[in-house]
């Protein structure tokens, strides 16, 4: 059923949830496991004078989240592949399911209430209702 998994992450403990879920059907199906993480868009920032190391300091932060992930997930069954993107989290999320083609999104909700999710929108939200396939929202 599912032979491609994104499992997107932002390091909450719904994102951990959200690994949890994503590994067990991984391990059902035999799927392969995409993580996915974005880390906040930069080049509004370009004119600031400590632009490469904002940079480096932002992969880094995004590449431990992606290595905890790792840890979390410990013995997988499947091959797990990982993507760090810059730029908005809901848009990196539609972008590699996309390209890769993928069968599933498995994330994490934060929880939003309903006025401040109307507000201010949600990624998940927004994964859900533009995604090119199924989506599981963790709680």
């Amino acid at each position: 059923m599912y032979q491609k998994i994104i499992i997107a992450i932002d390091g909450s403990e719904h994102s951990n949830r959200a690994i949890s879920h994503g590994k067990a059907l991984a391990d059902k199906f035999g799927a392969e496991l995409l993580l996915v993480h974005a880390y906040p868009h930069t080049s509004d920032l370009f004119s600031y004078n400590d632009f490469e190391k904002l940079i480096s300091r932002r992969k880094a932060e995004g590449q431990k989240i992606l290595d905890d992930a790792r840890q979390t997930l410990g013995q997988a069954h499947s091959s797990v592949e990982e993507e760090l993107l810059e730029g908005p989290e809901a848009e990196a999320i539609l972008t590699v399911a996309s390209i890769r083609e993928v069968d599933l999104i498995v994330m994490g909700t934060r929880g939003m209430g309903s006025l401040e999710g109307m507000l201010f929108g949600s990624v998940s939200n927004k994964v859900v209702h533009q995604a090119p396939c199924s989506v599981l929202i963790v709680r």
